[in-house]
């Protein structure tokens, strides 16, 4: 049977943060939780799958990937600036075509990735 939720600790190591950023995710709104009946956080398998991104077909042969969750998302003209808050103790910010950022369906919330080749970070979903 697949799991179904995830202690805060479980969770954490499955999203490759620390506990300290789950429950400031959790604060910030960022990351779904609940509480059991001792008030510990409980995450539900496809909140942790949401965050994650899901399943990948991983068809581009780019190595660096950061997933993570989309912070913002700042529209000008034919451009689109998007934040993400990758996992890693770090951030990634794309420009992007206001269409790629349509297409793509980002919005603050949403899981995406930052795919780092050259010098060049694409976003994908």
């Amino acid at each position: 049977m697949p799991r179904q939720s995830y202690t805060a600790a479980q969770a954490a190591r499955a999203l490759g943060i620390s506990v300290d950023t789950l429950r400031r995710w959790d604060r910030d709104g960022k990351i779904a939780v609940e509480r059991d009946s001792a008030n510990r956080r409980i995450v539900a398998a496809s909140e942790v799958e949401r965050l994650r991104g899901g399943s990948t077909t991983d068809t581009l042969s780019a190595r660096n990937r950061f997933r993570g969750v989309v912070r913002s998302v700042e529209v000008d003209g034919l451009l689109a600036r998007i934040e993400i808050d990758v996992t890693e103790p770090s951030r990634v910010v794309a420009i992007v075509t206001r269409e790629s950022a349509e297409e793509l369906g980002l919005k603050p919330g949403a899981s995406a990735a930052g795919v780092v080749k050259a010098t060049s970070v694409m976003v994908e979903r």
